[in-house]
């Protein structure tokens, strides 16, 4: 580690947006530090796996990825970061193909922490400023996601995140203003603000701050073209937040609101702040103030406890919510958690029916969204070019994907496409013009 120059790392992410955000930053380190990043299906001399802990599947997901690692190469170092080597390194560090288990935090000086080369997962309770925010360039080229939050207090029943990620901590917005600014200028057209409870930004800072205000500065003082929020609790989409994307240029209207639950007697159980019609009146506000938005939903589906009916009730008011997409997560029991410990777990077998009626739901939405569009045209930033057939895939600003023809100069440019009907389920169209 110490001659790390023309060395090859290959790294996984897995589990959220911040996750690929502090894999970004990780690679930007160690390129600087003259590592070679390769895919992770190829010979490289280092393998570090970026985890999640969200459920157990998770945890078995990165378990194999160590697995395949050290057979990838038998010589290689294998190295566990992320929410899974924080919440369990001991476990991790019991696997005869791990090397090292570093915490979420020690990601923010990665170099320094591999040459060191023991076990090191610092306690966030102890924390109280985020870090850094380390990077100028992204994996990918058009799209950048930037981490501007971290940590939750939010003590949902089932959830693990707050162990893992530790208390809220907030950016600087001259810090966020600035990262934004060095993304534009490298040539980015979109940047993603994320966060662990996004919605909490600015609450830790002295005098305290809003994601509102955030995205205000954004405006006035940043040249992104387009700016992307991530998840939004459902009583932190407060209407001057709403106002912000009716009014602006830049702010993609897409909006990702968690519901976990429809039903009131569930959302208590899991300790959320809302019930079913604040959600409802929410959701429906924001679709009238912004009549194009994507606006897409979590759901947990076999929470302990769900009875049919609760479950029903649930399935109810999704079907009558304009929604575009929902994201079903079936209930994953996790040691630490106080769900794991509630009475009457439901049976594996009644969730993945559940899951199943919820996940035909959300494409039945999320195709009644797409062919909304069928004949209108849309703002569309090129993401990928295949060569063969002369087309792109792009993505609107209402989080939508489409396939048009251009050449290898439209990536990363903002075009007009008029869309003109659906390709194995996906829109397609014609190119207008670049926009301007």
């Amino acid at each position: 580690m110490n001659n790390a120059t023309h060395k090859r790392i290959a790294i996984a992410t897995l589990g959220c947006k911040v996750n690929q955000f502090e894999t970004a930053a990780m690679a930007e380190q160690l390129k600087a530090a003259g590592w070679q990043l390769v895919p992770f299906n190829t010979q490289a001399d280092l393998y570090l796996i970026n985890s999640c802990t969200v459920t157990s599947r998770s945890d078995a997901e990165s378990r194999r990825l160590i697995r395949r690692a050290r057979r990838l190469n038998p010589a290689a170092r294998v190295v566990a970061t992320g929410c899974y080597a924080q919440v369990q390194p001991e476990a991790l560090a019991a696997m005869v193909e791990l090397d090292q288990v570093l915490g979420n935090e020690e990601k923010q000086r990665i170099v320094e922490a591999l040459v060191q080369g023991d076990n090191q997962v610092t306690d966030l309770s102890t924390l109280t400023a985020a870090g850094p925010l380390r990077i100028t360039s992204h994996l990918e080229h058009t799209r950048a996601f930037l981490q501007v939050q971290n940590g939750c207090e939010n003590g949902c029943s089932y959830c693990i995140v707050p162990a893992a990620r530790g208390p809220n901590r907030s950016a600087s917005a001259d810090e966020v203003i600035t990262t934004v600014q060095r993304l534009a200028a490298n040539g980015y057209q979109e940047v993603v603000l994320t966060g662990i409870h996004l919605g909490a930004y600015g609450l830790d800072q002295q005098p305290t701050t809003s994601l509102t205000e955030l995205v205000r500065q954004l405006e006035q003082l940043s040249t992104i073209p387009r700016l992307r929020l991530g998840s939004i609790e459902p009583n932190e989409l407060t209407d001057e937040l709403l106002d912000c994307f009716v009014a602006s240029s830049r702010l993609c209207p897409h909006l990702h609101i968690p519901l976990q639950s429809g039903c009131d007697t569930v959302l208590e159980r899991m300790r959320r702040r809302y019930t079913a019609d604040f959600y409802r009146s929410v959701v429906e506000r924001a679709a009238a103030s912004l009549p194009d938005a994507f606006i897409a939903a979590d759901l947990i589906v076999g929470f302990p406890g769900e009875t049919e009916a609760e479950f029903e009730t649930t399935y109810r008011l999704v079907e009558q919510l304009p929604l575009a997409d929902l994201h079903v997560f079936p209930y994953s029991r996790r040691p630490g958690t106080p769900a794991a410990e509630l009475p009457d777990q439901v049976p594996p077998q009644v969730i993945t029916r559940r899951a199943e009626r919820l996940r035909q739901l959300a494409t039945e939405k999320r195709t009644a969204f797409q062919q909304r569009f069928v004949g209108q045209t849309l703002q569309v930033l090129g993401l990928r070019h295949d060569l063969q057939q002369g087309m792109l895939t792009g993505l609107s600003r209402n989080y939508l994907e489409l396939r048009y023809p251009g050449g290898p100069e439209l990536l990363n440019q903002e075009v007009t496409v008029r869309v003109t009907g659906m390709e194995q389920g996906m829109l397609a169209g014609g190119l207008i013009s670049k926009s301007t």
